[in-house]
């Protein structure tokens, strides 16, 4: 079976351009139009007690008419929930596992992160898609990585694992998941950078398959709405 995923950090749907709203109908747009069948969005936020904190993922659902699933970090204080998303036109059946929160650093930005697990049944095939913003720090990354291989050891199904993971691709704490998954960017026919969307000079969002899953295409799109661009890829099951 042939898929689309797709992986996008929309900085809770801040306009990158105008810089002065939250434009989530704008994001809504550019998923339509490159009609993925599953997607994973980080920092997205949730219904808390500031004005600006809405159930972000809620409104994806309803503007879409997808289904979805928003998996917390963190409360951000005096704001309200914060983490990931994933939106599909089937059924979600999702789950979070927290990522541990390593002792605070002089000098260093560090915050709770989660992983999403997300299970479907794309008409009789079962795929499971995992989702992470991982950390800016080493120890953060680490844990993350270690993580994440743990769930992907236990994995039964063919996967993939999509996110913005703050680290380039010759990073050598990548090395655990690229011994467990392939690496969708294999396939560019040219090095394809994601940030800032603007002018981008670095690649830090990325696509994992498991060696069960054939990459078709994958390309990361040329489209400046949140301060990362948006990476597809086409794969088969």
């Amino acid at each position: 079976m042939k898929l689309k995923i797709m992986t996008y950090n929309i900085q809770h749907g801040f306009d990158f351009v105008k810089k002065d709203r939250i434009d989530l109908a704008q994001i809504a747009d550019i998923v339509r139009a490159e009609d993925p069948d599953a997607i994973v969005f980080n920092e997205v936020r949730g219904d808390g007690i500031a004005a600006d904190y809405t159930d972000q993922t809620g409104e994806f659902m309803r503007l879409l008419g997808w289904d979805g699933y928003f998996g917390k970090a963190l409360d951000v204080p005096g704001g309200g929930p914060y983490g990931n998303a994933v939106l599909s036109k089937h059924p979600v059946t999702a789950a979070v596992t927290a990522i541990p929160t390593p002792p605070l650093e002089p000098g260093k930005f560090i915050e709770p992160r989660c992983i999403i697990r997300a299970e479907f049944d794309f008409d009789g095939t079962k795929f499971a898609l995992y989702g992470s913003h991982f950390g800016l720090t080493e120890k953060e990354q680490e844990n993350a990585v270690e993580t994440l291989c743990g769930l992907l050891d236990k994995e039964t199904l063919p996967c993939c694992f999509m996110g913005d993971l703050n680290m380039e691709p010759q990073d050598g704490k990548l090395d655990p998941v690229r011994a467990r998954l392939k690496d969708s960017a294999d396939v560019f026919e040219y090095p394809m950078l994601s940030f800032p969307s603007d002018k981008p000079e670095i690649k830090i969002d990325y696509i994992f398959v498991s060696r069960d899953v054939k990459v078709l295409k994958a390309e990361i799109l040329p489209i400046v709405a949140s301060d990362h661009r948006p990476y597809t890829a086409e794969i088969e099951v």
